[in-house]
């Protein structure tokens, strides 16, 4: 009998734990957040050695009395895996720190840099939605985000310069880590296209990308007026803005990096025909490009899987969108009048799906 009373209580204990861990993981963000703030990945790798705490607070811009609690932030982020551990065999008293892959990520100098889509994903104007998720479920907005701000997320990001800052930087960075990737592995999808629009482009951190690595293309970074306000082209590269609900400018290759999934389904069809549009305008059979993700891809791991399925929550509480999977992809594509497809999982969680008429 006692053994099964121990089981029970051993059950309820790893519950407990469990919910303890979910409550808390917002603890993770928030001590990642500090650790950027506070510029430490940067610190430890200018430093060209594992690091010695001391030298370490010795270097923070932090006041005098708040010395002491830096070892326990630095705990934290070891366990989370955004720093090492060292000790030196002569002094075992002093710990020393090195950076790992995820903090190289977060170093202001390195050209991947994702620090920008950290600060923008977790600013309160983004994070404060997340509290609204339940009242959203009982009224009649859109999204979360519209219940905390009173506007729609694509409306707050126009009339707020901060925000919008915040949010093409982060956009900016994260098409930094994919453009490298896609022009190594798939030259073969752009070279056969003489014009390209790279729709949703934001400050053209892609498109600019593709130019210079396709002089023969002629590249449109096309988005809201807001967004391409003053920016300035080159050679092979312009900037259009407008409306991708409206009017697409026409040419026989269009890409969309990460923003179908900012938008409904029916929001989707209605893109993907406007685009449709622009290509017979142009009088020659041409394609869309797709970087998105693909959920429940095989192959995929935990880790993998949660932050699509994180990526899916995001776009229900800040946008109209969603992650979808293949089946979903499909309807979309055939819904929008294309015939053919084909899905290349070639940039981790991200896809390629390239779709012709």
């Amino acid at each position: 009998m006692e053994s099964h009373n121990e089981e029970h209580a051993a059950k309820l204990l790893r519950a407990q734990s469990h919910i303890w861990n979910h409550v808390f993981s917002f603890i993770n963000s928030m001590s990642l957040k500090c650790t950027v703030d506070l510029g430490i990945p940067d610190i430890i790798h200018n430093y060209g050695q594992p690091m010695p705490l001391s030298n370490l607070i010795a270097s923070l811009p932090i006041n005098s009395s708040k010395t002491h609690f830096i070892h326990r932030l630095m705990r934290i982020m070891i366990h989370s895996g955004f720093f090492s551990q060292h000790s030196d065999t002569h002094n075992d008293l002093e710990v020393k720190y090195a950076l790992t892959d995820a903090s190289l990520l977060l170093l202001k100098t390195h050209p991947m840099n994702v620090a920008p889509f950290l600060q923008s994903m977790l600013d309160p104007i983004l994070t404060n939605p997340w509290n609204q998720l339940s009242n959203w479920f009982r009224n009649d907005d859109l999204t979360p985000f519209q219940t905390a701000h009173r506007k729609l997320f694509w409306e707050y990001a126009g009339s707020d310069p901060n925000m919008n800052n915040l949010f093409n930087d982060a956009m900016a960075s994260d098409a930094k880590l994919v453009t490298s990737l896609v022009i190594e592995k798939c030259k073969g999808v752009f070279m056969r296209s003489e014009t390209l629009v790279d729709v949703g482009g934001g400050t053209g951190t892609m498109g600019k990308a593709i130019a210079k690595s396709f002089p023969q293309l002629e590249c449109i970074v096309f988005d809201l007026p807001h967004v391409v306000a003053g920016l300035q082209g080159g050679e092979n590269l312009k900037y259009v803005a407008g409306d991708m609900f409206e009017t697409i400018p026409p040419a026989d290759a269009f890409l969309f990096k990460t923003v179908l999934h900012d938008w409904s389904d029916e929001e989707c069809v209605n893109i993907l025909k406007k685009c449709k549009e622009a290509m017979w305008k142009k009088g020659k059979e041409g394609k869309v490009i797709i970087i998105e993700m693909v959920m429940d891809n095989e192959k995929k791991d935990d880790e993998s899987f949660e932050t699509q399925l994180f990526f899916d929550m995001l776009m229900m509480v800040l946008v109209t969108g969603k992650e979808r999977n293949e089946k979903e992809w499909f309807k979309l594509i055939s819904s929008a009048g294309f015939n053919n497809y084909k899905i290349t999982p070639v940039l981790g969680l991200k896809s390629l799906i390239e779709i012709y008429p």
